[in-house]
């Protein structure tokens, strides 16, 4: 593997990009627990997608997370801790709809704050250091809204 040389004083470490391109292995979906963080927006759009009320939908995939003195809502999960919205040979089943965590991925502020971050990243999703490159303000800008809250995580050791 070739090192890249020193940013310039003020560019992050990934000055001159990173790749990533998903392959939709899961990894990030399932596995551990986790928090997978939807805002009324991403509610609104989901509920839209399987005709019910936002009501119907906080009830039924939804669940409350009392965290740091909030009340943020996250996606359930099913009893082996996978996302509810990912089915074994199918993948993520709301894909075009899923939530700004799920979209960033995996251009968290925590996971780009350092090299040593991002390689343990990714250790466990094959997508990580392969395929597209994505230039460094297009990364800064993703992680700057990125849907995490950094004291909860995401889905599994990763991402949802």
């Amino acid at each position: 593997m070739t090192v890249a040389p020193d940013p310039a004083p003020g560019e992050p470490w990934y000055a001159d990009g990173l790749k990533f391109t998903c392959t939709q292995c899961g990894k990030c979906c399932t596995g551990e627990p986790g928090f997978t963080w939807v805002d009324d927006e991403e509610i609104a759009r989901l509920a839209e997608r399987f005709g019910l009320d936002n009501a119907a939908f906080r009830r039924r995939y939804t669940r409350r997370v009392h965290r740091d003195g909030r009340v943020r809502m996250s996606l359930t999960d099913k009893a082996n801790h996978d996302c509810v919205f990912w089915k074994k040979g199918a993948g993520c089943t709301v894909y075009a709809d899923r939530p700004r965590q799920c979209r960033t991925w995996p251009f968290w502020t925590r996971l780009v704050d350092s090299p040593a971050s991002w390689a343990d990243a990714a250790h466990d999703c094959p997508g990580m250091n392969r395929g597209a490159r994505h230039d460094a303000a297009t990364i800064t800008a993703t992680a700057a809204n990125d849907g995490v809250d950094t004291a909860g995580g995401g889905q599994g050791s990763s991402p949802a």
